[in-house]
């Protein structure tokens, strides 16, 4: 696939042709009206590539039934790739590195395909106010054009589709290490899109067999019981540390969590328009809305010094979890 690049007398790979990052236009699921308008760089990635190839998001959201707490976190939840096929004839797999990253991708772009690589959000500057130029840390971008002569890249990441360009390029490539220095391989998935786009009934039909199977593989124990009993203990640790530490925590335990259900919730809307599931939509709902409360309780018990107050601050979510696994157990 490939695009004319304005100003450029040649035609740049892309995988999607004719995408600009300044005329893009995100999927509603990242709406800034909702709780949790990005959710965690792999499925937000996912939702905008489901996006540019003009297929429903919604109906991948089925898999975040089985999201559960894991000690120190909720799951961080993400698309099985069975799921990707299954449903849109999308063929994810990993992508072995064994030359420069940028060799690879441009590789792959030229026969169409797209690929998720793990980048360092120190060089992203979508991320500004919060990783870009402050701190190194991983996540996952799906790379739409690269074009090495004029150091630029086009990329998904998060709740949209952006570019980074000069010093910026150098450094999500690792240009900038000293000589004689071993790069680091990243992790790297690569996509097959699907030539031929699958309808809707072929999405619903699917979507409802998936949702009955992530049901079954759903926690045995409600999650947020699990939670509840060590909450305050983190929290009050948590007040020991410096604050940056509280967004770390609140990403993969409060944010997991309420992104989860929200999309759940957009999940249940879309798989029954007519409203069979409005009752465990409303549940999944509340376990989101839950999740953004008590992200002001802890800033409020941290400068208190004062935690009893949250041991009941899950019972709405354990609540809600329960009116839902009970509603759709009699459902499906």
């Amino acid at each position: 696939m490939y695009a004319a690049r304005s100003g450029v007398d040649r035609l740049m790979p892309m995988v999607f042709p004719g995408l600009d990052p300044e005329t893009y236009r995100v999927h509603a699921l990242h709406s800034q009206e909702r709780m949790w308008p990005e959710t965690n760089c792999y499925v937000d990635l996912w939702i905008e590539v489901l996006n540019a190839l003009g297929l429903a998001p919604e109906a991948m959201l089925g898999f975040t039934l089985t999201q559960d707490f894991e000690g120190d976190q909720f799951t961080f939840f993400k698309v099985p790739l069975e799921d990707l096929e299954a449903l849109y004839g999308v063929v994810a797999t990993e992508l072995a590195i064994f030359d420069t990253v940028e060799n690879h991708v441009e590789t792959q772009i030229e026969r169409g395909r797209l690929c998720l690589v793990e980048m360092d959000s120190f060089y992203m500057p979508d991320t500004t106010g919060v990783s870009y130029q402050r701190e190194h840390g991983k996540t996952t971008i799906g790379i739409n054009r690269l074009d090495r002569e004029n150091r630029t890249l086009d990329y998904f990441h998060n709740g949209g589709f952006f570019r980074l360009e000069g010093d910026d390029f150098d450094g999500v490539f690792q240009r900038n290490l000293a000589p004689g220095s071993l790069p680091f391989l990243p992790y790297t998935e690569f996509a097959k899109l699907p030539e031929i786009l699958p309808g809707e009934a072929h999405l619903r039909a699917t979507a409802q067999t998936l949702l009955k199977r992530h049901f079954i593989r759903r926690p045995r124990h409600n999650p947020f019981v699990a939670f509840a009993s060590v909450f305050p203990q983190q929290i009050e640790a948590l007040a020991a540390r410096d604050f940056d530490f509280f967004h770390k925590y609140a990403f993969n335990t409060l944010r997991q969590f309420g992104a989860n259900f929200e999309l759940l919730a957009s999940h249940l809307a879309w798989i029954s328009p007519e409203g069979r599931f409005e009752e465990e939509r409303q549940a999944a709902l509340k376990i989101a809305e839950t999740g953004k409360t008590v992200q002001f309780q802890v800033a409020r018990a941290v400068n208190r010094k004062k935690f009893d107050t949250l041991a009941s601050a899950m019972s709405p979510a354990i609540e809600a979890w329960d009116r839902l696994m009970d509603g759709l157990a009699q459902k499906l």
